[in-house]
């Protein structure tokens, strides 16, 4: 779709920059992530002094640009006189997240409401559940600046899970200090999981998610089924951050039976850790 008004495309890890080409030098079917396009972008944009580049993800000012979502959902929920007792948004930078849920935190730390505020994250790329609270590089190369946050080391690759947003290494400055104070929790689920909500979901409201906001799916179903069980009345508010018409590969995989979850083990977690830097004191 961008060919079809000019753009040239190149898959990340790309042949056009030096750090691409020694990643497939080493494995020439290298999965790539988050992390590694990133560098890739920034290498660009710095050998030429015409090219900016702008981040969309993970930085402060882009979380507060997407608080769009979460301050129009609040004005949503209003006129129909609901407030969320749980809010759940996917969460692999940080910035769908955010702009769902820091509007509602607002709310919440005035004392206009109490919602419980979970990030879903893969089972596969678990910065929060399973990564250390650290400072480390934004991107695979160490390029960027270091940054606090929830990491599992810059040098992590995820496996390649279909929810490409999501596979990013760290966790934004900003939601990585709300978990480390309490006033957000976290959950992994794999991508099976995921698709089956997705798959329940399409059937339900004739809209196809795309695999990220599958993980808040998930999640939402897990509570929608205690709640069923304790028969307790809860209001979910979920995050349906794109439709999965350009991801139908993905579901046909499920729909097939090839799809597989990945198991993260700790060793990987812990050689990616040893690559972050210690800072003294």
């Amino acid at each position: 779709m961008m060919e079809i008004w000019g753009a040239t495309v190149h898959t990340s890890p790309s042949e056009v920059t030096e750090f691409g080409q020694s990643l497939l030098a080493d494995d020439p079917h290298h999965p790539g992530s988050l992390g590694i396009a990133i560098s890739e972008a920034v290498s660009a944009a710095v050998a030429d002094p015409n090219t900016r580049y702008a981040l969309g993800s993970v930085l402060n000012h882009v979380l507060l640009h997407q608080t769009i979502i979460g301050e129009e959902a609040l004005l949503q929920l209003a006129k129909v006189g609901e407030t969320p007792d749980l809010l759940v948004g996917c969460t692999g930078g940080g910035s769908n997240f955010a702009g769902l849920s820091f509007p509602f935190l607002r709310e919440k730390l005035k004392g206009t409401m109490n919602p419980t505020i979970r990030c879903v994250e893969p089972a596969a790329c678990p910065s929060m559940s399973k990564g250390e609270y650290r400072y480390d590089f934004g991107d695979t190369a160490g390029m960027t600046p270091l940054v606090k946050m929830h990491t599992l080391g810059h040098g992590f690759i995820p496996d390649p899970i279909h929810a490409g947003g999501l596979r990013y290494h760290g966790m934004s400055p900003l939601v990585s200090h709300l978990y480390e104070t309490g006033l957000v929790e976290a959950e992994s689920i794999g991508q099976i999981e995921c698709f089956t909500g997705a798959l329940q979901f399409a059937r339900s409201e004739g809209i196809v998610p795309a695999p990220e906001p599958t993980h808040a799916i998930a999640s939402a179903i897990r509570e929608a089924m205690r709640c069923k069980e304790s028969g307790e009345e809860r209001t979910i508010l979920i995050a349906l951050c794109g439709h999965g018409h350009l991801d139908l590969a993905a579901y046909e995989q499920f729909l097939t039976g090839e799809m597989v979850d990945h198991d993260l083990s700790d060793d990987a977690i812990a050689a990616a850790l040893a690559q972050v830097p210690v800072l003294e004191a």
